[in-house]
């Protein structure tokens, strides 16, 4: 008897899922207000938003400048056929000059380069506010990840007692001849699926972390999610407000940053109408006269203006074009406007249908779980029947790992509920 009940003991190959959990366990444990702010701190993304919206910022002083002066220098009137050919001072008209040009874009034209910059840069103020609400969404959707992970796999640790008092009470109705040895077998093979559940929910576990660690800390060892909950049954920010506020959306928030860059195009287009200046001032320097007569330097001073007389095939068209750049934008706003309330309308349906289930399952069907397995294997403890506790021991198991992925799950669309708003709202 002693040979099977060795036989019958839990392997000593599962000691290493114990010590793995353990070392787990000893990893760095971060709440979920530490990993939001680890991961707000440490994204790339998040830098290279900055980024961008500097570059966009240093572009709008920039924008409306005036051209650089130009520099000019030659020789004017200088003969180059004829007996004086080549011959600076055989020409009373030649002159070497060096001068300055500088042309003045039409103020409307600048101003509304100037409008575009600024809003290029509003643009680019959205998008990094909208990339900041999306890096906290899916670090707290990592985080609920690993948490999620953590209490299936702690849960089905957890029924290991109940395994140890079934294989004991087996052994002990073999040894008083009132069991059988294919009894205590089928307990052992509960047992030995109950441990495969643990390894596999360790491997989830460990995942998970990778997942986590991707956002706080990529080159430290993998952290475990600590701390409670925070009330998945209640959003952060109340359902009526998510949906009258939808064009504050961080999702939106870039589309209407494009719509203003479209509308800021449409007036720099139809600037191009109004005509450009220049002025050109040049010095010219006459070189004496074979005879030894001196001649007088030249100014000179030159004005000019375009004149778009051909708008008809130029700006009208520039105009019509940028014109239909805007009306593209207005619909695709339109249409990630209406995605957009779609989303928020389904993810909506789906926290409130995971509450309640969610809620079925804490307050009935869990509760019915354990105390069948229980009432089960106490009948078999009195001489009953194994079939009925393995049974309700499968479907407690099932009903426990599901709670513990369900809340997972709440987590997830909570998360991505919980940002939607951002706390703050990009003024260009």
């Amino acid at each position: 008897m002693a040979s099977l009940q060795a036989r019958f003991s839990v392997p000593a190959a599962f000691a290493a899922i114990l010590a793995a959990a353990a070392g787990t366990a000893s990893a760095r444990a971060i709440d979920l207000d530490e990993a939001l702010r680890l991961g707000t701190e440490r994204a790339p993304s998040l830098s290279a938003s900055a980024a961008r919206e500097v570059a966009a910022s240093q572009t709008i002083a920039s924008a409306a400048a005036l051209p650089d002066p130009r520099l000019t220098f030659g020789i004017s009137d200088w003969p180059v056929t004829g007996p004086d050919a080549f011959d600076l001072r055989a020409d009373d008209m030649t002159s070497q000059q060096i001068g300055l040009m500088q042309e003045f874009p039409a103020r409307a034209k600048r101003e509304a380069q100037r409008s575009i910059a600024r809003a290029q840069w509003g643009r680019a103020q959205d998008v990094s506010v909208a990339e900041r609400a999306t890096v906290r969404q899916r670090v707290a959707q990592a985080w609920f990840a690993l948490w999620s992970a953590q209490a299936q796999r702690e849960a089905l640790e957890a029924l290991r007692e109940t395994s140890d008092i079934a294989e004991r009470t087996a052994r002990a109705r073999l040894s008083g001849g009132s069991g059988s040895a294919s009894e205590t077998l089928a307990i052992q093979a509960t047992a030995l699926a109950l441990e495969n559940r643990i390894e596999a929910a360790q491997g989830d576990v460990e995942s998970a972390a990778a997942g986590l660690a991707r956002w706080v800390d990529g080159e430290a060892d993998p952290p475990t999610a600590s701390g409670t909950l925070p009330d998945l049954r209640q959003l952060r920010i109340a359902e009526d407000r998510l949906l009258a506020n939808l064009d504050q959306l961080a999702p939106l928030l870039p589309w209407a940053g494009s719509e203003r860059v479209a509308e800021a195009e449409v007036d720099a287009a139809l600037a191009q109408k109004r005509p450009d200046y220049g002025l050109a001032l040049s010095y010219g320097r006459r070189d004496r006269s074979p005879e030894g007569g001196s001649r007088s330097d030249m100014l000179m001073l030159e004005f000019s203006v375009g004149l778009p007389l051909f708008a008809r095939n130029r700006q009208d068209r520039t105009i019509a074009a940028r014109r239909a750049d805007l009306d593209a934008a207005v619909a695709e706003r339109d249409e990630a406007r209406r995605e957009q309330r779609e989303s928020l309308r389904r993810t909506l349906a789906d926290w409130r249908a995971q509450v309640r289930q969610l809620d079925r399952i804490e307050h009935h069907a869990l509760p019915l779980a354990h105390d069948r397995s229980a009432v089960a294997l106490a009948a078999y403890g009195a001489g009953g029947e194994l079939q009925p506790w393995i049974e309700a021991r499968r479907d407690e198991i099932e009903l426990t790992i599901e709670h513990a992925r369900l809340q997972g799950e709440l987590g997830r669309i909570w998360a991505a509920l919980a940002w939607l708003l951002p706390d703050e709202v990009s003024t260009p």
